[in-house]
């Protein structure tokens, strides 16, 4: 693949200089709720506002950004880090008209954060938040030190869950994890394959009630959830997933790809007009 970078469009919401992204991590509990999808597809949405927008794979050594994307980088953050080849090398355009930053696969020094990813990390980031409005870390799932570190990073946080009840256990243990190291009071959640309207505003409203319950009063957490939207079971999006696309470009009629633009509408409202 070229690997040539498109000039990020213009953004009327920002004056051409200085800027600075709003950085936010998307990240979940567990694997497999679509946080990838996710990210992507949000950066699809909100590109398409005019603003600049730049996914960073942040899962560093089970990346599938590419994947989801249907990309064959010949350089990523891992040839960035080890200095053989130039940050600027490794921004891709992706369709959708964002561009991207993509992690290797199975990297195993990256299973553990060390004072060399971190130092890389933190510059590859500093280096790129002026010439975007928003940027995504695509975090891995979990609450491994690495993925911490990803989301510490950012200025807001975006939980990815499913109505399943291993899901929600895991994105309890996120939440409260992050309540606790990162003092992130406030956090975005998404409720992805919902079956019924309305089932993820009720779905965080039960979360709410446990986190005020258990870590709310005695531990003197006062956590609040913004419920973002609900993304519903749809099979276009398994169908975009098999046949690398973006749902929201490829079928943006959909009833996942509605719902992503609706979330989108929000998540500008917070990114960046603060």
């Amino acid at each position: 693949m070229n690997q040539t970078t498109s000039t990020p469009p213009t953004s009327p919401m920002r004056p051409a200089s200085p800027r600075v992204a709003r950085v936010i991590a998307v990240t979940s509990g567990k694997g497999g709720v679509g946080k990838t999808f996710v990210s992507a597809n949000m950066a699809a949405a909100l590109a398409k506002r005019n603003l600049r927008v730049l996914v960073l794979d942040a899962d560093l050594g089970l990346a599938n950004l590419d994947v989801v994307l249907n990309l064959y980088p010949k350089i990523t953050l891992h040839d960035v880090f080890t200095g053989k080849a130039k940050l600027e090398e490794a921004i891709l355009p992706a369709p959708g008209g964002f561009h991207v930053l993509l992690a290797g696969s199975g990297m195993v020094e990256y299973s553990r954060l060390t004072a060399e990813v971190r130092d890389q990390f933190q510059k590859v980031l500093a280096s790129i938040t002026p010439n975007y409005d928003v940027i995504i870390l695509d975090t891995g799932a979990g609450i491994s030190d690495v993925v911490l570190y990803a989301v510490s990073l950012a200025d807001e946080v975006l939980v990815v869950a499913t109505p399943e009840p291993t899901s929600l256990t895991d994105a309890y243990a996120t939440i409260k994890v992050l309540a606790a190291q990162q003092k992130r009071y406030l956090i975005r959640i998404v409720i992805n394959q919902t079956l019924k309207l309305g089932d993820g505003r009720m779905i965080v409203a039960q979360l709410q009630r446990v986190l005020d319950r258990f870590i709310g009063g005695a531990a003197g957490m006062n956590v609040k959830l913004m419920h973002v939207g609900d993304i519903p079971h749809d099979l276009a999006v398994r169908e975009a997933v098999q046949k690398r696309q973006l749902l929201f470009t490829t079928l943006p009629g959909a009833p996942a790809a509605l719902a992503m633009s609706a979330m989108a509408t929000r998540l500008e409202e917070f990114l960046i007009r603060q």
